[in-house]
């Protein structure tokens, strides 16, 4: 029996298409006003479109200001996608959380919605497990009016108090330690 071309192709394909979604990337729709203004500016109909890079992610190093998308911490059923404001050993002002000042424990990241007051985030459930991020937005790839790389950077009125040990890199948000501390004594 002659197997058609069509089904040989079919079963190359699959097999190479799942381990591509799985280990590179995919285009995922973001819902919602939380990530408001670098996501879904207008908050029109027409929602944002974005490529999720997990191939950015597979060693779980995240910098300061990424947008990531990670498993819901209150509902894993459920993804969700933040702005990376702090990693381990940071110190964050929090925003309505248990307490006022959170110091980022190991292995965990403290994330935020860019829409303040508007979003499920760390200051709700705390730090977030390194484990439960799954990818990295990279772009925005739809509507094309929006076409545009996301830039790692945290809001200004965000910046950890004090940085952790990971301040080899400057994190993204262009502040390094000596910084935030002229910017502690100014205030």
């Amino acid at each position: 029996m002659k197997v058609p071309l069509f089904f040989k192709s079919l079963l190359l394909s699959i097999p190479v298409g799942v381990t591509f979604f799985d280990c590179v990337g995919y285009v995922a729709r973001v819902e919602g006003i939380s990530m408001q203004p670098a996501l879904n500016p207008d908050g029109s109909p027409a929602t944002d479109y974005v490529f999720l890079s997990r191939w950015a992610v597979r060693n779980m190093e995240v910098e300061r200001g990424d947008v990531i998308s990670l498993v819901s911490p209150k509902d894993p059923g459920q993804k969700i996608i933040k702005r990376v404001v702090g990693l381990q050993g940071d110190v964050i002002s929090t925003l309505g959380y248990k307490v006022p000042y959170v110091k980022v424990p190991e292995g965990h990241c403290w994330i935020e919605g860019d829409h303040t007051g508007n979003s499920l985030d760390s200051n709700s459930f705390g730090p977030v497990s390194l484990g439960l991020i799954t990818a990295r937005a990279t772009q925005i790839v739809w509507p094309p009016s929006r076409w545009q790389t996301l830039h790692s950077q945290v809001p200004k009125t965000r910046h950890p108090i004090s940085l952790g040990k990971s301040t080899s890199s400057n994190g993204g948000g262009g502040t390094n330690h000596q910084t935030l501390q002229a910017q502690e004594k100014a205030s």
